[in-house]
């Protein structure tokens, strides 16, 4: 497998661990070592290593110390056990996506203390089942730890399916409810009866049109609609006009 060669600009010990996890699986020779190495170099790196003075070199450890030596300052920097005190889960974060954020920042801390990390965890954790548990039960090591953690993320995560699901259950049923009350409050296009067919011509009428109702209304070809009966308004006393004859009104007339 290929290595990625390094030009003096990023991490060297990565380049090393790299390199020798790959070479060895070919050699473990001390001398075979130190000739492979200078193929993973370019650009600066390949510069200091041709202009290193003939025989200085005895083993791939000094190699390997005077190679570290020259590119100290391309280390990157070196992420302690504070960085950990400042992690928090977020307010709407999962435990998934805290726990990939945590183990990244754990990883880059070389010698992180296990007992420290669990201690920071408990504290950066919000509040619920997956606390308890670890107040409950410390877990052993971070391995224990790691398979703790994911059980709660899939129950996490299978909470919120059913949540969603749930969810989307209700809304369909409204709507079908909604649905059903349109189609009950729609008034059907049909509700008047269908007229009579029209012609061109018609028989002319032997009759008045008076006659003709008359005898269709006594033989009940056609039935007359009731209309409620109004009481009659009762007849308002006539005022008498005595400005025509020049009188008086009486003394008990309407004013």
């Amino acid at each position: 497998m290929p290595i990625e060669k390094y030009d003096g600009s990023s991490d060297l010990e990565e380049h090393l661990n790299v390199f020798l996890t790959q070479a060895t699986l070919s050699t473990q020779d001390d001398s075979a070592l130190c000739r492979i190495f200078p193929t993973s170099l370019k650009g600066r790196a390949l510069s200091w290593f041709t202009r290193l003075p003939s025989a200085s070199i005895d083993s791939f450890s000094e190699l390997s110390s005077q190679f570290a030596l020259q590119f100290a300052t391309s280390k990157p920097y070196k992420t302690t056990s504070l960085a950990s005190a400042g992690i928090r889960q977020e307010k709407k974060e999962n435990l998934r996506s805290f726990m990939d954020r945590f183990n990244k920042i754990a990883m880059e801390i070389g010698d992180l203390n296990p007992a420290v990390a669990l201690d920071r965890l408990s504290t950066a954790l919000r509040p619920g089942p997956f606390v308890n548990s670890l107040c409950k039960k410390p877990p052993v090591d971070m391995n224990d730890l790691r398979c703790r953690a994911e059980k709660y993320m899939q129950m996490e995560e299978l909470a919120k399916t059913r949540n969603q699901a749930r969810v989307e259950e209700n809304f369909n049923q409204k709507e079908s409810g909604r649905e059903q009350v349109k189609k009950v409050h729609v008034e059907p296009s049909n509700t008047r009866p269908p007229k009579g067919p029209r012609y061109a011509a018609y028989t002319p009428l032997n009759a008045s049109r008076a006659k003709v109702m008359e005898q269709a209304l006594a033989s009940e070809i056609l039935a007359m609609s009731k209309r409620a009966n109004t009481p009659l308004e009762p007849t308002k006393p006539r005022r008498a006009d005595f400005t025509e004859t020049g009188g008086t009104p009486p003394k008990n007339a309407l004013p």
